[in-house]
């Protein structure tokens, strides 16, 4: 009975780290045209922008503005206001976290190594900032290129079309 409590507890958790990460933001970040130091970003974040994007954070699954929106529109940095997701590219993935099978432009977001909780995952910032804004994972539809982009919404505005 206790190794399955314990099993469940180790399921659970990972669970909920599914989109977090907790290295906060790097030095290398610097030579990024939009970077700011975290002071500033402090100043124009709400506090639960700063703790995603910034400390790269995550929010509650099925808690956040954005995992259950149907509408149209598109998806933009709460930090710069560039385009990233539309919302024709959402799907419900089950998580409780906004999913989408791609960005709007590839360029505007960067795929880097995260090695945090034990787990090897593939973190997704915006590019010219460096911010966190969730990872990506290869368990996406299949018939839509295979990929999840799993957001938080705290990372993101929502522009209706």
């Amino acid at each position: 009975m206790k190794r399955i409590i314990n099993v469940l507890a180790i399921t659970i958790l990972i669970a909920f780290c599914g989109c977090q990460n907790s290295t906060g933001q790097s030095k290398a970040n610097a030579s990024r045209p939009k970077y700011k130091p975290d002071a500033e970003w402090k100043k124009l974040l709400t506090s639960n922008q700063y703790y995603i994007m910034v400390e790269r954070g995550t929010e509650p699954p099925f808690k956040n503005a954005y995992f259950e929106m149907h509408d149209k529109g598109v998806f933009v940095s709460a930090a710069t206001g560039e385009v990233l997701f539309s919302s024709a590219d959402k799907f419900d993935s089950g998580t409780g976290w906004p999913s989408f099978v791609k960005p709007v432009d590839a360029s505007k977001i960067e795929i880097v190594k995260d090695n945090s909780y034990g787990m090897s995952r593939d973190e997704v910032i915006e590019k010219s900032t460096g911010l966190h804004l969730g990872h990506v994972f290869d368990d996406g539809p299949a018939d839509r290129g295979g990929k999840r982009y799993c957001m938080n919404s705290g990372a993101l505005k929502f522009i209706k079309k």
